[in-house]
C-alpha cells in the first residue's frame, strides 16, 4: 500500500475540482481525502501503488473543462489505513495562491433545465452548477467556498442541499447552488420613487417595458447594464441623449445567432467566441444589406455583439414559446459615460435614476465590478480590445521571474496589473481616471485582486506623465516602497513582447501608434519606433511633429489637427477644404494666432491624431463624440475601397539626422496631407483619400522596419505591432502582410489589450527588468527610468 499528498495549483477552485477528484479516486478504489486551501486543492490518496501511480499521472490530463491546472506536486506520506474518499472541508489560512475561476456562461445542461416545465428550477433566474455561472465577482475570500462568496446569505433548502452533497450530482460542491424556494429573487422596480409592483413575473413585466420603448436597468454579474430593443430607434435615441453617449456605437445582445447573422458577418471564430463560455462582445463586419438599426452604431463598420450569458438574459429574451418581444438589445454599461459601472443596488436606483425608466433587479450582491470583454477577430487570430468578465482574473504566464510589483496603468482604459514570481494577474476593466467614483473604483479593485492572489507588492510602477492620476495614486499609496516611472510607449511594447514569452535577450522593433503618450522629451508621443528590450529603448524613428492646438480640444474637434498639419505643411487655409469649412471663422482666426506665436500647442507624433487630421481633411468627422471616432469612420470608409481600385498610397518623407547630431529618423506627413488636399481638391471619394492613408502609412511601417535592420543588423527580425492604433485592423493587416513579405516575425497582441488596457503590463515588465539592475544599489524614492533610455543611433 501507498499514501501519497497530492497539491495542485492554478484555476482549481469554483470549477468542480474536488468532485472530480472524489470520482477519480472513488473510481480508483482509493482512500482519503480533499479539501480547497489557500495555496491549492490538496488531496491524500491511498491505496494500491498501481493505481496511485494513476491517479497523480492522469490528474490534470482529465481535468474539469473550466480547470486551468498549473501544477501537480505530490510525495509519499505515510499510511493512515482507512476506508473510503471524503470531501472535507476547506482550511482557510496561509498565503492565497490558488486562482479564480472567471465568471462564465450558462452551460448547456442549466439552459435545458431553464426551459422544461417538468424541472423544478424551471424558469429560476440564478440556475448554475459546478460548470457555469458567477464565480470571480461573486468571490469574497479564499478558499473559494460557499461562505466565501455573496451567496453566503442564502442557505440551502433540503433539496439543494442533497444535490451539493451527492458526488453524482451535476451541483456536487457547486458553491452558488440554488433554487426558487432558497436562492435570490428578482425583482422589477418601477416608479417615483421605485418600488416593486406585488404579484405577475418581473421579467414578463420587463419583457413588455422593453417592448413598449422603455430604458431598462438589468443588474448582471458584474453590474448593471442599460438596455432598450434595439429595433426601436425612438428608444435607442432616448437611452443615447440620457447616457450622454454623443455616436459612441452601443453594443448589442441577441437572442441567438440567427438574429445576429442577418445583421453581420460571422467567421467560424467569431462563431467560437459568441457561443463559447467567455460570451465577450464580439466586433463584426456589418453585413452588406443587413438590417440598419438606426443609432445603434453610427458611422462605425463594425457592429458590437454578444449572446445572452446569463439565466436572467435568456429569459429577458424568451424562451421558446414565450410571447414575441424584442430578440435584438442594447445592453450598455450601467453609468453614465466616463463613470465607473454601478454594482450596489441602492447606488443604481440613485445613480441611474435619470437613466432607466425601470430596474430589473435582484438581491445577491456584486462583490467585484466586471464589465462585459470586448473583442475582434484580425487575421484568424484573437484581438482583445477589452479585457474584463470571462477573462479576469486569469493569470498570464511571464517569461523570468519577477519580485512582487503593482503596476497601475495609464489613465485611459485603465487595468492595473500584479506580478510575482513567473505569474501576473491583470485586472478587469476599471475604466477612465478623470473620475473621482473611477479612482475610488480602482482603490477596491486593487486591494480585492492583492487579496485573491496574495501578491503584496514590494514595488510600484506607473506611466511617466507627471500629470497621470494613476501615478499619483501611485505616489499617495508608495509608503515607502519604490516605484518606477515607466515610458508609455516602451510600457505597450514590453507588454507585447511579455504576451509572446520573450524574455528580453533581443531586442525587437516595436511600432508604437496611439493617440497620446509622454515622451521622454517632454513632447506628446504617438507614432513611435523603437528599439526596444525590457530594460531599455530606443527611439530609432517616429512620425514628425506637429503642433497640438488647444490638447483635448483638438482631440475633440478634428478639424483643428488637419489645420495645424495644414500649416506645418506649409498649405493655405483655403475654404474648399472640408476642414477649413468646418472651423467656425471666430475660432479659425484666434487658431492661426495660437499657431503663430505657439501658444498651448504641444509637439505631438501622434499617429492618433494623424488619422484625426486626415479624416477631416476628406470630410469624413469633423466632431468626435468619442475616441477615436475619427479614426474609426476613417477606416469605415477605406473598408468601402476594394485594394485594387486604391491607387498608390500617399508617401512620407524620411529625414535622416545630420551628420554628428544623432537622433531618430523622422517620417514627415507633410507630403501625405498635400496628396491627401490634392485628392480633395481634384474630386476624389473620400473613401478613396481613406484607403490610400491607410495603404500609405503601412509601407512607411515596412520600410522603417527594414531600415532598422539594416541598421541593427539581421538579429533585429521581430517587429512588435502594439497601441491603441493597431485596434484598426485594416491597419494591422496591411502593416504584418508587407513585415511578413519582408522576412519579419511579427508579434500582435491577442489575449492583452494593444491600448491602454494592456499597459500596466509591459509597465510592471520594464519595473522589474529595472529593479534587477538595481539590486547592488538599491534606490529610494521614484525611479524616472523609462526603462533605461538609450541614446539613439
Amino acid at each position: 500500500m501507498q499514501r501519497r499528498r497530492v497539491v495542485v495549483r492554478g484555476v482549481v477552485q469554483g470549477v468542480g475540482f474536488r468532485p472530480y477528484v472524489y470520482t477519480r479516486a472513488t473510481g480508483l478504489g482509493l482512500a482519503g481525502h480533499v479539501t480547497n486551501t489557500s495555496e491549492g486543492v490538496v488531496a491524500e490518496v491511498e491505496g494500491a501503488p498501481a493505481a496511485v501511480s494513476e491517479f497523480c499521472e492522469r490528474l490534470a490530463a482529465d481535468a474539469p473543462p473550466l480547470a486551468v491546472v498549473d501544477t501537480v506536486d505530490h510525495c509519499e506520506v505515510p499510511l493512515a489505513g482507512g476506508s473510503g474518499f471524503t470531501i472535507i472541508a476547506s482550511r482557510a489560512g496561509g498565503p492565497a495562491r490558488t486562482l479564480i475561476s472567471p465568471d462564465t456562461a450558462t452551460c448547456a445542461d442549466c439552459l435545458a433545465e431553464l426551459a422544461d416545465p417538468a424541472d423544478r428550477r424551471h424558469r429560476h433566474p440564478f440556475i448554475t452548477c459546478t460548470h457555469c455561472g458567477p464565480r470571480f465577482t461573486i468571490v469574497t475570500g479564499l478558499p473559494y467556498d460557499r461562505a466565501h462568496t455573496t451567496m453566503a446569505r442564502f442557505p440551502m433548502c433540503p433539496d439543494c442541499a442533497r444535490e451539493y452533497a451527492d458526488p453524482a450530482d451535476r451541483r456536487f460542491h457547486a458553491q452558488p447552488v440554488a433554487c426558487p424556494a432558497c436562492g435570490p429573487r428578482l425583482r422589477l422596480l418601477a416608479g417615483s420613487p421605485p418600488r416593486e409592483e406585488p404579484g405577475g413575473d418581473p421579467v414578463a413585466r420587463a419583457r413588455r417595458l422593453l417592448a413598449d420603448g422603455a430604458v431598462l436597468a438589468v443588474k448582471g454579474l458584474g453590474g448593471y447594464h442599460l438596455a432598450c430593443d434595439a429595433e426601436n430607434p425612438a428608444a435607442v435615441a432616448l437611452l443615447r441623449r440620457r447616457k450622454d453617449r454623443g455616436n459612441k456605437p452601443f453594443a448589442l445582445m441577441a437572442r441567438d445567432l440567427a438574429d445576429v447573422e442577418a445583421l453581420a458577418e460571422i467567421g467560424p471564430e467569431e462563431r467560437q467566441l459568441l457561443t463559447g463560455a467567455v460570451r465577450p462582445v464580439v466586433l463584426l463586419r456589418r453585413r452588406a444589406g443587413g438590417a440598419v438599426l438606426p443609432g445603434v452604431a453610427p458611422g462605425a463598420p463594425d457592429l458590437g455583439v454578444m449572446l445572452p450569458y446569463t439565466p436572467v438574459h435568456h429569459l429577458l429574451l424568451g424562451l421558446p414559446g414565450d410571447p414575441e418581444g424584442p430578440r435584438l438589445l442594447v445592453m450598455t454599461s450601467g453609468n453614465l459615460s466616463g463613470e465607473p459601472i454601478v454594482t450596489d443596488d441602492a447606488e443604481a436606483l440613485e445613480r441611474l435614476a435619470g437613466l432607466a425608466d425601470a430596474w430589473l433587479t435582484h438581491d445577491r450582491p456584486i462583490h467585484v465590478p466586471c464589465d462585459d470583454s470586448v473583442v475582434r477577430i484580425c487575421d484568424g487570430e484573437l484581438l482583445t480590445l477589452r479585457r474584463s468578465r470571462g477573462y479576469a482574473p486569469l493569470p498570464l504566464d511571464l517569461p523570468f521571474e519577477v519580485p512582487a510589483i503593482l503596476a497601475v496603468g495609464g489613465d485611459l482604459k485603465n487595468a492595473f496589473c500584479l506580478g510575482e514570481g513567473r505569474k501576473a494577474w491583470l485586472s478587469a476593466h476599471i475604466g477612465d481616471m478623470d473620475d473621482l467614483a473611477t479612482q475610488e473604483a480602482f482603490g477596491r479593485a486593487e486591494r480585492q485582486l492583492e487579496s485573491v492572489t496574495g501578491v503584496t507588492p514590494v514595488l510600484l510602477a506607473a506611466d511617466r506623465h507627471p500629470g497621470y492620476r494613476s501615478g499619483r495614486w501611485a505616489r499617495a499609496h508608495a509608503d515607502g516602497r519604490p516605484r518606477f516611472g515607466v515610458q508609455h510607449h516602451h510600457a505597450h511594447i514590453a507588454s507585447a513582447m511579455a504576451e509572446h514569452g520573450l524574455d528580453g535577450s533581443r531586442p525587437v522593433i516595436g511600432v508604437a501608434f496611439d493617440g497620446t503618450g509622454y515622451g521622454d522629451d517632454g513632447a506628446v508621443w504617438g507614432g513611435e519606433f523603437l528599439l526596444a528590450d525590457y530594460a531599455g529603448h530606443t527611439r530609432f524613428a517616429h512620425l514628425g511633429y506637429v503642433p497640438l492646438p488647444g490638447g483635448d480640444a483638438a482631440v475633440r474637434r478634428p478639424y483643428r489637427m488637419a489645420l495645424s498639419h495644414l500649416r506645418a505643411a506649409g498649405l493655405p487655409w483655403t475654404p474648399d477644404l472640408p476642414c477649413v469649412a468646418a472651423c467656425p471663422p471666430d475660432e479659425l482666426r484666434i487658431l492661426a494666432t495660437q499657431l503663430a506665436r505657439d501658444l498651448n500647442c504641444a509637439p505631438t507624433s501622434s499617429a492618433g491624431r494623424l488619422f484625426d487630421a486626415v479624416s477631416s481633411l476628406a470630410g469624413i468627422c469633423q466632431h468626435a463624440g468619442y475616441e477615436a471616432q475619427a479614426a474609426i469612420e476613417l477606416e469605415a470608409a477605406a473598408l468601402r475601397v476594394t485594394g485594387a481600385d486604391a491607387g498608390p498610397g500617399y508617401a512620407f518623407a524620411l529625414r535622416e539626422p545630420r551628420a554628428g547630431v544623432g537622433g531618430p529618423v523622422v517620417a514627415d506627413p507633410a507630403p501625405v496631407v498635400a496628396a491627401a488636399v490634392a485628392d480633395v481638391r481634384a474630386g476624389t471619394d473620400p473613401e478613396l483619400i481613406a484607403a490610400r492613408f491607410h495603404t500609405g502609412l503601412a509601407e512607411l511601417v515596412a520600410a522603417l522596419c527594414v531600415l532598422a535592420r539594416e541598421r541593427y543588423g539581421p538579429r533585429t527580425d521581430t517587429v512588435a505591432l502594439t497601441g491603441g492604433v493597431f485596434a484598426n485592423t485594416l491597419l494591422s493587416r496591411a502593416c504584418a502582410r508587407l513585415l511578413r513579405e519582408r522576412g519579419f516575425t511579427v508579434l500582435r497582441q491577442n489575449r492583452i489589450p494593444p491600448n491602454d488596457g494592456g499597459l500596466a503590463l509591459g509597465q510592471l515588465m520594464v519595473a522589474a527588468a529595472t529593479a534587477a539592475r538595481q539590486t547592488e544599489h538599491p534606490q529610494r524614492g521614484e525611479a524616472h527610468v523609462s526603462g533605461g533610455t538609450r541614446q539613439s543611433a
